[in-house]
């Protein structure tokens, strides 16, 4: 899970935001820090408050004492991501308390999911905004200030039919790669999630749109986007009567700067021949998909309302490893279901050691309140969960170490994101196998008197895995 505490790293200085100039030629209207949790796709929200609130002369400072506000885009997926945000609002509000900051504004999943809750148990937040309101900070911001803010005011709206766009925004991520989002929301109704709740149901961006959106993070500087969703491979549906992310990719394709597309948040369902093709055949997407599959025996499957069966992930799997050469697969599993048994788990299990993912994560079943699932019988204790997430994950593990050192010898591209050891000129970066975050990396040791620098894409001889983490040396 992304987690961006105070974004510290955002660049402020004059430049062209996605929408429109943003520079700071009169003085600061106010000063505020801004704490981004959960996803990629709430961090892609938290830019575009970001570039709203910096292009109307507000200025973010890294340290949230002596600002005027924080603003806090929270996450409100599953319980420990529930809690996290409340700690962190309750620090903020601390802080207020001790008059270090003035003002606590509070955005995002957890706003609108728990909005009623938050009102009556933190009566001394001053704004609470939704996901579909986020375009409003700057109004909210300003009755603030302005001392016009009515108690607790709260913005909230319902969700679009076309997914919001996000052309203002200001980058929290290292310049070289940006997440671009082209849909919000989510159709599919899994017993476990609460994400349509919070996020509403799937509304594509308009196809042009998004290439409008691409061109402009390749103009500043991305060399790799990765493609976020709710539900990436159901792109355009609701728009275009159909499926369409295999001609938003061809088009993606097609755009001068970017290196790399990545494909996360792929659902099993309406992934066909032709976008297998046009995978293989894209010089600039990688042979990287992540495929949250949750589980893998039918009797969870079904109770999970997953709508898809085992023997049909078995077939996609080895449909997706026969088409796109040296694929690397990314997946999620959910163990400890309710009602999930010894040799329900077994099968999950069994499959893992056979499906070889190069890649992959495991959750414990979390108790959500106001999801189907919290409904069925048979929950199980949280030890067994834990137990069986451990289990899991050392059958996982052998699959990843495996991987890694089948790559030494070999040479990849490796995109640098950071500097580890400058005096030693190495660095830290990623392969095509790796997704910001969520990954493994590569640690990279530059040829003498040439300085590595992050952003760069170069080509590296892999000479040893350490775990999952690859060792590699300029090639």
């Amino acid at each position: 899970m992304h987690s961006l505490p105070i974004l510290a790293a955002v660049d402020q200085g004059p430049r062209e935001q996605l929408g429109g100039v943003g520079t700071l030629d009169q003085p600061a209207k106010g000063k505020y820090s801004f704490i981004s949790l959960g996803c990629p796709k709430n961090l892609v929200d938290s830019e575009q408050m970001l570039g709203l609130l910096h292009a109307d002369g507000y200025h973010m400072v890294d340290e949230p004492k002596g600002c005027d506000f924080v603003v806090i885009n929270t996450c409100g997926f599953i319980d420990s991501a529930r809690k996290e945000s409340m700690q962190t609002i309750d620090q903020m509000l601390e802080l207020k308390k001790k008059g270090e900051i003035r003002g606590v504004i509070v955005t995002g999943c957890l706003a609108e999911r728990q909005r009623d809750l938050l009102l009556e148990q933190r009566p001394e937040i001053d704004g609470l905004i939704g996901v579909f309101g986020r375009d409003e900070i700057v109004n909210l911001a300003d009755s603030f200030l302005g001392g016009t803010l009515e108690e607790q005011r709260t913005i909230f709206r319902p969700a679009p039919i076309r997914a919001l766009a996000d052309d203002f925004r200001l980058p929290a991520t290292p310049k070289h790669f940006a997440y671009l989002k082209i849909s919000e929301g989510c159709d599919r109704l899994c017993t476990f999630c609460a994400i349509p709740k919070m996020r509403g149901k799937h509304a594509s961006k308009p196809m042009d749109s998004v290439i409008k959106e691409a061109k402009a993070l390749a103009a500043r500087g991305v060399r790799e986007l990765v493609i976020v969703a709710q539900d990436t491979t159901y792109y355009g549906i609701d728009i275009y009567g159909e499926p369409r992310l295999t001609e938003l990719l061809t088009e993606l394709n097609k755009i001068d700067g970017i290196d790399w597309i990545r494909l996360m948040y792929f659902y099993p369902m309406y992934i066909d021949d032709r976008l297998i093709e046009t995978i293989e055949s894209s010089d600039k997407i990688l042979p990287y998909i992540d495929i949250p599959l949750q589980h893998y025996n039918d009797t969870m499957l079904r109770r999970m309302s997953r709508r898809v069966t085992s023997s049909q992930i078995t077939d996609l799997i080895g449909k997706l490893r026969e088409g796109i050469s040296s694929l690397v697969l990314r997946t999620t599993m959910i163990v400890g279901f309710p009602g999930e048994t010894d040799e329900q788990y077994q099968d999950l299990e069994d499959f893992v050691a056979t499906a070889n993912f190069e890649r992959l994560g495991v959750f414990t079943y979390s108790f959500e309140p106001d999801t189907p699932a919290a409904k069925l019988p048979d929950h199980l204790p949280q030890r067994i969960k834990v137990e069986r997430q451990k289990s899991l994950m050392a059958v996982q593990q052998k699959s990843a170490f495996n991987w890694s050192q089948s790559m030494a010898g070999q040479k990849l591209d490796v995109i640098v994101d950071k500097l580890f050891d400058p005096a030693k000129n190495v660095a830290v970066g990623r392969s095509f196998a790796d997704a910001p975050e969520v990954d493994a990396v590569v640690y990279l040791t530059g040829a003498e008197g040439r300085p590595l620098k992050p952003g760069e894409l170069l080509e590296a001889e892999i000479v040893g895995s350490q775990g999952y983490d690859l060792i590699a040396a300029i090639a």
